[in-house]
């Protein structure tokens, strides 16, 4: 089409392109108008270059879903404006070019009507909606995810087949020591583990401890060959009651050993935080009181890991992230153009899982142990002892002293994947940020970050959060953490569940017995006494299964099918970042195929942008 200014007859080529969402076309009016040192007539594209629908849908008959736009000038230039964005009602959508200019001071009017919530005091705060419904089209799922979820959560629990090499494997070798040490590092929960160069004072072991080797226990501290895992944040938990029957959950220390032949063993396992006569430091040598003591240790794992290490760590966070990116930055700002693809239904799996998981009646109150209270208990403490350097795994690696450790397929992936994510944000930032005073006086990347500092980590300095950036490298690294976060440590931590989580007894979601208070008590019929009973299993597997599980419209890390940037740099820079996350996929690969569990959550041709599930 045609478009002539007012003052000379100048003609423009206008092309205009409606999105690849379902339902995207529209039966309304359109129309659209130039605006320069002139600004053109307002004029009418014509109906058939909007594509009609075969059959409506009240919701969003009147709304459209526009690509983008491109304008040919008259001297044969082409100048590209992404759009990506549902148009309701009368509404209207500008864009400008380029991005540094007086556009950029505006503030993102699409989605002025998001507001922060508190759904409990001492968690991260959340996006204020009703329900799935309430949300503006932007951000809701498309009907193929909905009808997804809807679907699997209505077949919960009926899957007869294997899911995967790695649960058959749980089933076969989940009573190992060296399996349960390997989990610690590879399994769903990778984030507690540290190195061990003095015992707590509450873990009372000593050198008369049974080990691996000639050596002390002393000796294989100094050596670096000592790791513990602490559960304090568990410890005097309120517990939950299913089918009015009291639950129970541990708070244990465990001390593992890394051997010769490079295995992870556990050589001490004590219950609960405080040492005492009833409280016994558990050994490899104590026969069936050893597996019962690791079953609880599993099972305070679980509760621990899904509401600090996935819920907290991974969905909370990112939400708070995205409705910062939605409240603060313009469509224009290359921030939210290299954000955005990560926050993909993020807000709305959110909402779901708030309430059909955590709430007071969701399906956590039914399976583990910490439903009720103490999912809130939980998070308030995990949020509470949170770092910035413990969401950067480049600097969260070398606090828990864990960079020598072998077979820690997590850190090797995951280290790679950063240094990948790093080097593009910052060739991509620093496109357009040149200076470190510009990004001082970028007012609304600015804002982005204070909201997240005040909304997600309740202004607590002792985070490290940063408050405002004041550098380029600021700016890079914390932009790095939050793409890292909402794809790759989502991807680790979430993708494995029904692997490990699939044979009940690797992972029991809450214990219906106290552990022994003296050893030699432990039998086979007690075990399958503190065991969760078939229904809690049932549920509970039903829903580790579904939280597994990917969409058939996902879109994995590199995938940016909207074409937010129009610049050639960036775009080059993008073609760049995928062409190394093929490579580290290359070399995943080849390394797996020497595993017997292999290791393929930070695969990136698995790893989904954002958390939407």
């Amino acid at each position: 089409m045609g478009l002539h200014s007012r003052v000379k007859m100048v003609r423009y080529e206008v092309t205009v392109f409606t999105g690849k969402p379902d339902l995207a076309s529209t039966f309304d009016d359109v129309y659209i108008k130039l605006v320069g040192s002139d600004e053109s007539p307002r004029t009418q594209i014509p109906r058939k270059w909007i594509p009609s629908l075969k059959e409506t849908n009240k919701v969003f008959e009147d709304s459209w879903h526009p690509a983008k736009v491109e304008v040919k000038s008259p001297e044969g230039h082409t100048y590209h404006f992404p759009v990506y964005h549902w148009i309701t009602d009368n509404e209207g959508v500008q864009d400008h070019h380029p991005f540094l200019g007086c556009c950029y001071k505006q503030t993102n009017r699409l989605f002025q009507g998001l507001f922060w919530d508190v759904y409990e005091e001492g968690i991260p705060h959340c996006l204020k909606a009703d329900g799935l419904k309430s949300l503006p089209y932007d951000i809701c799922f498309s009907f193929t995810k909905y009808a997804e979820i809807t679907y699997t959560s209505g077949t919960l629990g009926s899957q007869p087949s294997w899911k995967s090499l790695s649960e058959i494997y749980v089933r076969q070798h989940w009573k190992e020591d060296a399996f349960f040490g390997y989990q610690f590092l590879n399994g769903t929960n990778p984030m507690l583990i540290q190195s061990c160069k003095e015992l707590p004072k509450n873990f009372p072991v000593t050198d008369a401890v049974p080990i691996y080797g000639q050596n002390s226990l002393t000796d294989e501290m100094k050596k670096g060959n000592i790791f513990l895992c602490d559960y304090k944040l568990l410890d005097g938990v309120e517990t939950n009651t299913i089918n009015d029957k009291k639950q129970y959950l541990m708070a244990p220390l465990v001390l593992l050993q890394k051997t010769e032949d490079n295995n992870l063993m556990p050589i001490a396992i004590q219950l609960k935080q405080k040492p005492a006569e009833d409280n016994p430091i558990f050994f490899p040598t104590d026969s069936m009181d050893w597996l019962l003591a690791k079953i609880f240790v599993r099972s305070a794992d679980f509760n621990l890991y899904e509401l600090n290490t996935h819920l907290l760590r991974t969905h909370l966070l990112a939400e708070v992230f995205t409705v910062s990116l939605l409240r603060n930055l313009p469509m224009v700002h290359p921030l939210y153009k290299l954000l955005i693809p990560h926050t993909r239904y993020t807000l709305p799996i959110n909402i779901l899982a708030r309430n059909l998981l955590i709430s007071e009646d969701g399906i956590f109150s039914k399976v583990a142990a910490s439903g009720g209270k103490g999912v809130i208990e939980i998070m308030q403490r995990s949020l509470a002892s949170m770092t910035y350097k413990s969401l950067c795994i480049v600097d969260d690696i070398v606090e828990r002293g864990l960079k020598d450790v072998p077979n820690f397929f997590y850190r090797d992936d995951g280290l790679r994947l950063w240094r990948i994510i790093y080097s593009f944000v910052k060739a991509v930032l620093g496109y357009y940020y040149k200076t470190n005073g510009q990004v001082q006086k970028d007012s609304k990347l600015q804002n982005w970050i204070k909201d997240i500092f005040e909304q997600g980590f309740l202004s607590n300095e002792s985070t490290g959060i940063p408050q405002k950036f004041t550098t380029v490298d600021e700016m890079v690294k914390f932009v790095t953490m939050v793409i890292f976060t909402c794809s790759a440590q989502h991807s680790a931590v979430n993708s494995g569940q029904f692997d490990f989580g699939g044979f009940m007894p690797n992972y029991p979601t809450t214990l219906q017995l106290p552990p022994p208070t003296k050893k030699g008590t432990a039998t086979e019929k007690m075990m399958l006494d503190i065991f969760p009973n078939v229904s809690t299993t049932v549920k509970a597997m039903g829903i580790l299964w579904l939280l597994s599980r990917p969409s058939s419209d996902s879109v994995f890390l590199g995938h940016y099918p909207d074409r937010h940037f129009t610049e050639e740099f960036p775009r080059q820079k993008i073609k760049d970042f995928q062409k190394e996350l093929r490579k580290l996929s290359e070399i995943i690969e080849v390394r797996n195929k020497g595993l017997s569990v292999p290791y393929s959550y930070l695969d990136p041709k698995v790893i989904e942008n954002s958390v939407s599930i």
